[in-house]
């Protein structure tokens, strides 16, 4: 009977052993990216992944934070995006248990180009749970990394670039494809910051440790961007010896606005008989500001007395936004 028994113990330990060599892939993680630029501002750009696994998907939402790069123009802002993956977390990590990734080659790999110049990259720190212990995973991703065609990229961050490609694809363009001057719209449509469990975590300052290097804080960037800017101004200051009975404000040029042009656009139309204008002159008054003052003054409409009349008239622009002085 020793023999059977002695077996069975065996093939016990086998399976234990097996089942505490290999733990099981986590059901969810947090990974953050800090972008950063050598270009205007912005310069810098976070990024936080929730990824959680679902019944038969795996559900990502992305939380974007990026500082002002102008306080009256471009504010901090917090956009939201989410998807699902139809795919498990094992495909979705690449069959790699973030758990079993050596310290010692993570460390290895974050010392490659200590002495490097490096004007553009992303610093990378996944969040997970390794048998009820929290494990931060780091990797530092090189401007060649990102931009030569030979890289050399070594394995654990090479593993983590295919990682956030396949959230980005996911939950749509990241900060890699916007456009280098964000020109602000009449009305920005950006996206709302829904009201979440991650977004109250962010507020509170749970994930500032994952950016530990980085020039800002993620809580602090939160609550900036809960500071609406001041909104810009267009009114009529003057039209003489007639006013419109028939007024249409113009709208500010977002170009004049993110060069902070401002200031009062003066100028002289002529009265139709049907009261209507022709005849724009420019007097005094920024280039940039003519345009939409010459548009809105072409839909101008007067009473009947004004016929035959030329008018002045001064529209002013204010952005209502005091700038720091430099």
């Amino acid at each position: 009977m020793r023999g059977p028994v002695l077996l069975a113990l065996l093939a016990t330990f086998n399976v234990l052993a097996h089942g505490q060599d290999k733990p099981s892939l986590p059901r969810h993680f947090v990974i953050g990216r800090h972008t950063f630029f050598d270009f205007g501002p912005p310069t810098d750009f976070y990024e936080l992944f929730f990824v959680r696994l679902g019944e038969n998907r795996t559900a990502v939402e992305r939380i974007t934070l990026t500082p002002a790069a102008d306080a009256c123009v471009q504010p901090a802002k917090v956009e939201v995006a989410d998807a699902f993956v139809e795919d498990s977390i094992a495909n979705l990590l690449g069959n790699t248990d973030p758990c079993r990734i050596p310290i010692k080659e993570l460390s290895r790999e974050s010392k490659r180009c200590k002495k490097c110049l490096v004007f553009s990259g992303a610093n990378v720190a996944m969040q997970t749970q390794c048998q009820g212990q929290t494990r931060l995973i780091r990797a530092d991703i090189l401007d060649r990394d990102m931009f030569d065609p030979s890289p050399h990229t070594p394995e654990h961050t090479s593993w983590t670039m295919r990682l956030l490609a396949r959230l980005d694809k996911a939950v749509g363009p990241g900060v890699m494809e916007r456009p280098i001057f964000d020109i602000p719209e009449e009305r920005t449509k950006a996206l709302a910051a829904r009201g979440s469990e991650n977004l109250s975590d962010i507020s509170a300052g749970k994930y500032d440790l994952l950016f530990k290097s980085a020039p800002d804080k993620l809580s602090d960037l939160y609550k900036a961007a809960q500071i609406p800017p001041p909104a810009p101004t267009v009114r009529l200051v003057s039209s003489t010896p007639f006013q419109p009975e028939g007024f249409t404000s113009p709208g500010y040029p977002p170009l004049a606005r993110l060069a902070h042009v401002e200031g009062l656009v003066s100028f002289t139309v002529d009265i139709n008989l049907d009261g209507s204008t022709t005849n724009f002159v420019l007097g005094d008054g920024h280039p940039m500001l003519r345009a939409a003052a010459e548009k809105a003054a072409s839909t101008w409409k007067f009473s009947k007395d004004a016929a035959g009349q030329r008018v002045t008239a001064a529209i002013e622009f204010a952005t209502n936004c005091q700038r720091k002085k430099p």
